[in-house]
C-alpha cells in the first residue's frame, strides 16, 4: 500500500500571523516541540519560518527577537504538498528544493506539515530517504571541506 502525506503529516500546525514577532514564534517551537511555524495572513499561508531561520535571521543579526515580526523573516513561497501525494513525491520534493518541511495544503488551506523525519520514519525506502537528506544538506559550504589529516586514526592515538 503506496504511504500518503496524510497519514504521517502533522494536522492543525500551528500557524501564526505575519504580525506575530521571532520571540513569540520561538516559544511555539519550544512549548510544542517544533521546528517550524506557518506563516498565514488570514487563512492564506505566507511563509514558514523555522528555528534556523530565527537563528540566522533574527540571532546572527543580533536583532530583538521581540519586535522581528515573522512577516520580515518568513521564507516567502514556501514549496506544498498535497495531503494525497505519496511520500516519495514529498521526499523528493523536499531533495529538490532543499527543504527538510513542507506544508500541506488541501483545497487553498493548510491543512499539515510534513518534515523529512516523519517521511523517514514511515516512508519505505532508506536508501532515498537518505539520498533526500544529502541534497538537502548540500550547499557551498558544506561541499568543500577543509584540507586535513587523512581520514582514520592518527599516528598520535596509536599505541
Amino acid at each position: 500500500m503506496t504511504q500518503l502525506v496524510r497519514h504521517v503529516m502533522t494536522a492543525a500546525p500551528p500557524a501564526r500571523g505575519t504580525d506575530m514577532t521571532a520571540a513569540d514564534a520561538a516559544d511555539v517551537m519550544r512549548t510544542l516541540d517544533v521546528g517550524a511555524v506557518p506563516v498565514v495572513d488570514g487563512d492564506e499561508l505566507v511563509g514558514l519560518v523555522t528555528d534556523r531561520d530565527i537563528v540566522l535571521r533574527v540571532v546572527a543579526e543580533r536583532a530583538d527577537p521581540s519586535a522581528v515580526r515573522l512577516g520580515d523573516i518568513a521564507s516567502a513561497a514556501p514549496i506544498t504538498v498535497s495531503p494525497d501525494a505519496s511520500l516519495a513525491d514529498a521526499r523528493e520534493l523536499m531533495a529538490n528544493h532543499r527543504v527538510r518541511r513542507l506544508p500541506v495544503m488541501k483545497e487553498g488551506r493548510l491543512v499539515g506539515i510534513v518534515a523529512l523525519g516523519d517521511v523517514a520514519v514511515r516512508g519505505a525506502s532508506e536508501r532515498a530517504t537518505g539520498h533526500a537528506l544529502e541534497e538537502i544538506s548540500r550547499s557551498g559550504p558544506t561541499e568543500h571541506t577543509n584540507p586535513g589529516p587523512d581520514v582514520g586514526t592518527p599516528e598520535r592515538a596509536r599505541p
